[in-house]
């Protein structure tokens, strides 16, 4: 099937280069997942021969890369729009809203993957083309390309397909990339925060499939989690973005979407309700959040059969991206405003737990049958019809539970070229002291610290414990000082704060300069 359809792909995208000035049916260009009537997902050399043939057939659609992953491939990148290239550039050139769509982050989670490809086929054969009146669409749909050729037919076993296997979770590395956002230890990460420095997208999705509780969604979703995300931009979502999505999706498809939950555990001392994942920025959607951006995440459901994983993502992104389309003007203002407002003086969280809606919530609990794969035996689960409506609380929103006043600028001291790496890699704005100067300054003093015993990721995280005390320090030439009044102030605060559950001491990036320390050596410059 492989070498079928590669050359397959190969063939169309040599029919196109040679017709391309002419109108074109793409409907023969289709992807292995269709192919092969959805028991396979697409391969990497599959998805490229793809997106030239795209890229041939369309002049609105121009192709380009954004980095490496750590087996060296590149990770390929389509542009839709008024553009005459793909370049940041000419991007930001259109003062249009952009919109940033991503897929197979994890890589045994393909069906955003497949989603996007018919996404751009429908682009570039003329589809949607009103969207290019307000937005440029950026797409990237085989973000962990590595992981994606890591094919087995035991991986994720109880979702419900491909039954010819797909790729794993994590990339080369054995990092999940969707852990990867604040440490940036992935040359996929870095590659993917480049492109945020380059692009600048006002409003970035990222596509997954959920494999947890068995509940009666075809797709969920989620806005960014963190407490410190800009109040506009999460209002902005759960107020009229989301729910208009999906009203729509109802209306045409007569499929249910709801915000990501599971519910508790079996054994779990936990009340019966419905919680969503996880409010630290390691996480995409929580990241891009505190970047001062909409952040979308979508979770097809795990079994749900595989075309239909396909279509309800699809039909997401198409109701993301009306929505956009129609109130781009106002998204972009919205992102303006935030980048302006400034952070310092606010009291934000450092660390925060699930908060309990004030009211119960209507919850639709699924069933699924119990299938065997043809070619393993395991068992695979496939939704039916039959649904209840439960109600229960919500944990969909967290709240601070240790809070810190963000200060007005943080002094790091200039031989900490890990920290500094970090903050330039991250986009942060930071400068050196030109010469000495003697301050009124806060410290923090280390009472004690607390080294998980396995490592996480490639890491053994910290936690520091103590307080800050005031200190009159003279800081020599060469300090880094970083402002946190600018425009990403909320992820400096994050990276910066010795007591912040997903910054840079949490990652063991300064234990170096913690290693029998009184202090911690990055001081602060109080608000007032």
């Amino acid at each position: 099937m492989y070498r079928r359809l590669s050359v397959l792909v190969a063939v169309i995208a040599i029919c196109i280069s040679e017709t391309a000035a002419q109108e074109m049916d793409l409907s023969s260009l289709q992807t292995r997942a269709e192919i092969s009537g959805y028991t396979e997902t697409t391969r990497y050399e599959e998805v490229m021969s793809f997106l030239d043939a795209i890229v041939l057939a369309s002049e609105q659609i121009q192709f380009t890369t954004f980095g490496y992953t750590t087996e060296g491939r590149e990770l390929p990148l389509l542009v839709f729009g008024d553009v005459w290239d793909a370049s940041p550039e000419e991007v930001g050139r259109t003062g249009k809203t952009r919109v940033f769509i991503q897929a197979n982050i994890h890589a045994g989670e393909v069906c955003g993957k497949e989603a996007l490809l018919m996404l751009v086929r429908d682009l570039a054969d003329g589809e949607h083309a009103e969207w290019a009146d307000s937005l440029v669409i950026l797409i990237a749909p085989i973000y962990n390309a590595d992981g994606n050729e890591r094919v087995s037919l035991y991986n994720r076993p109880r979702q419900h397909g491909p039954i010819g296997g797909m790729g794993q979770r994590p990339n080369a590395q054995g990092f999940d990339l969707n852990r990867d956002h604040m440490k940036l230890d992935a040359p996929e990460a870095r590659s993917l925060v480049q492109l945020m420095r380059d692009y600048d997208p006002h409003v970035m999705v990222d596509l997954h499939t959920t494999n947890g509780t068995v509940h009666g969604y075809h797709l969920t979703y989620s806005p960014p989690l963190n407490p410190n995300t800009s109040a506009p931009i999460v209002q902005y979502l759960r107020q009229n973005w989301l729910p208009s999505v999906t009203s729509s999706v109802k209306e045409k498809y007569s499929w249910d979407f709801y915000y990501y939950g599971n519910l508790p555990f079996r054994g779990s001392e936990r009340e019966r309700g419905w919680y969503t994942f996880d409010h630290r920025p390691r996480f995409n959607n929580n990241y891009i959040g505190l970047r001062n951006r909409f952040a979308i995440l979508s979770e097809a459901y795990s079994y749900a059969t595989f075309e239909d994983r396909i279509l309800a993502s699809l039909y997401f992104v198409e109701e993301i991206l009306d929505f956009a389309h129609a109130n781009a003007q106002e998204i972009r203002d919205i992102v303006d405003d935030v980048d302006l407002t400034s952070v310092v003086g606010s009291t934000m969280a450092v660390r925060s737990e699930h908060m309990r809606s004030p009211n119960k919530a209507d919850i639709l609990i699924g069933s699924a049958e119990e299938e065997r794969n043809p070619y393993t035996g395991q068992i695979m689960l496939r939704r039916t019809d039959q649904r209840t409506v439960e109600k229960m609380y919500e944990y969909g929103t967290f709240e601070a539970t240790e809070t810190e006043v963000a200060p007005k600028t943080y002094f790091v001291p200039s031989g900490m070229t890990d920290v500094a790496e970090r903050l330039d890699a991250h986009g942060v704005w930071f400068e050196p002291l030109e010469e000495s100067r003697t301050m009124n300054l806060q410290r923090f003093r280390i009472d004690s610290t607390r080294v998980a015993e396995r490592p996480f990721q490639g890491r053994n995280e910290r936690t520091l414990f103590g307080t800050y005390e005031p200190k009159t320090e003279t800081l020599p030439a060469g300090t880094l000082v970083v402002p946190v009044d600018q425009s990403l102030g909320r992820l400096v605060f994050y990276l910066l704060e010795p007591r912040s559950d997903d910054g840079l001491v949490n990652w063991a990036i300064i234990d170096k300069s913690l290693n029998e320390a009184t202090h911690y050596p990055i001081l602060r410059e109080p608000a007032n």
